[in-house]
């Protein structure tokens, strides 16, 4: 990922969440201005099924956010990574380190912040952004139905975008269209020959569909 990251300087974090005060691995990607001084945190996926800041989905968000001119955050959940602490799929767990994350990348970037994240990852994003009025936008890959919240997703008048492999049947794009549909500020792209873990497929179009969601006016 090296050449994807020339545009900003990729500086390792370290953060602290939740009431023990965990450390917090991540990884911090500056803009290039053109982005409005906006930001994002990038959350991965599950935990417990090897989920990590190295997933190709993830550094994709990042290299979407690059293009853009938005500066990124991505981390690593407690217990992953160079994060202290034990590894758990709570949402609630999750939402904590998450909110460090925006509180360390609020603290870094003077315009409004995007909360982004892939499969749960993206349900922790909407979850976390709920009390957050700086988040603005939210990019959600492959969400889990059964994780989200719609009343939260209504909350703040928040624009959305949620995208779903074409093959996808651990979050069903049928499903995430249909909740798009019922969002007053949400749009739904389909990702072709993708399916939930992106082998091989998808993963050129997600980039360009997201760096040319998150380009245009907030």
């Amino acid at each position: 990922m090296a050449k994807r990251e020339e545009k900003g300087t990729a500086i390792p974090w370290l953060g602290e969440a939740g009431e023990q005060g965990e450390a917090l691995e991540g990884l911090f990607i500056a803009g290039d201005g053109e982005g409005g001084g906006a930001g994002a945190v990038i959350a991965p996926p599950h935990p417990l099924y090897g989920g990590s800041m190295e997933s190709p989905v993830v550094s994709e968000l990042a290299w979407a956010c690059t293009k853009a001119g938005l500066a990124s955050l991505r981390f690593n959940w407690r217990g992953v990574g160079g994060s202290t602490g034990a590894p758990s799929g709570e949402l609630a767990v999750g939402a904590e380190d998450f909110a460090a994350a925006l509180l360390q990348l609020g603290r870094t970037v003077p315009g409004p912040l995007v909360a982004a994240g892939y499969s749960f990852g993206a349900a922790v994003a909407v979850r976390a952004a709920a009390d957050q009025p700086r988040v603005r936008r939210l990019v959600l890959v492959a969400p889990p139905p059964s994780m989200l919240d719609a009343d939260q997703l209504r909350e703040g008048e928040r624009e959305i975008l949620l995208l779903a492999g074409e093959h996808d049947t651990i979050a069903p794009p049928a499903a995430l269209e249909a909740l798009a549909r019922s969002l007053p500020l949400a749009r739904f792209a389909l990702l072709r020959e993708a399916d939930h873990f992106f082998s091989g497929a998808g993963l050129a179009q997600l980039t360009s569909e997201v760096a040319g969601w998150l380009g245009g006016a907030p």
